[in-house]
């Protein structure tokens, strides 16, 4: 499942600046005469978190987030992924201009009651860290949203396939980079990148 990971690296993004320190706008942009003229936003949702709290594009509107889509019945990448976004919140526990948003694309198992016992298992923030659920066609269709993969695979492990990476989106909800949430240097480098977001 890992090479889903490499659906957003088809090139989608043009760079926003010539600093060497400022991160691209990834996505399909609006384009007008050979200039872009809007730069790709992610979809309007509206979903329930662990809390059964209403988390819509509004609720991180002006926020940094960092997005991903998982299953808690996975038994291949997710568990690793978890790791590494707990790394990543830990990182930014004190920071009120940062959020997560984890996706649930087996809304079947993962209930609501589900999803809030995971996250009091962590330890986390129900406000900081949200655990989304929705109907499964609509989480998978705001997955494409964000340039990501998640159907369900009758041979895959636990029965869904979905790419393993974590996304930074910025205040605008413009994605500004992808990184391969199963890989502790790449995740290096999201934390690292957060920064870069939070200084402008």
């Amino acid at each position: 499942m890992n090479r889903l990971f490499f659906y957003l690296l088809i090139p989608f993004f043009i760079a926003c600046g010539k600093e060497v320190n400022e991160l691209p706008y990834l996505g399909n942009h609006t384009e007008e005469g050979g200039k872009v003229e809007k730069y790709y936003e992610i979809p309007q949702f509206s979903l329930l978190n662990q809390d059964s709290l209403l988390v819509s594009n509004q609720t991180l509107a002006g926020k940094v987030y960092v997005a991903d889509f998982i299953f808690l019945q996975c038994p291949t990448i997710c568990p690793k992924m978890n790791v590494e976004m707990k790394r990543v919140y830990d990182a930014y526990q004190t920071e009120e201009d940062v959020l997560f948003v984890s996706h649930t694309i087996d809304p079947k198992h993962d209930t609501i009651s589900v999803l809030k016992t995971y996250s009091e298992s962590l330890g986390v923030d129900p406000l900081k860290w949200h655990f989304l659920y929705g109907e499964e066609q609509v989480i998978h269709q705001l997955a494409q949203g964000y340039f990501m993969q998640a159907f369900q695979e009758t041979n895959a492990p636990g029965g869904y396939a979905h790419s393993g990476g974590f996304l930074l989106i910025d205040g605008q909800q413009h994605i500004r980079g992808v990184y391969d949430g199963t890989n502790s240097a790449d995740v290096d480098r999201l934390i690292q990148d957060i920064k870069l977001l939070l200084k402008k």
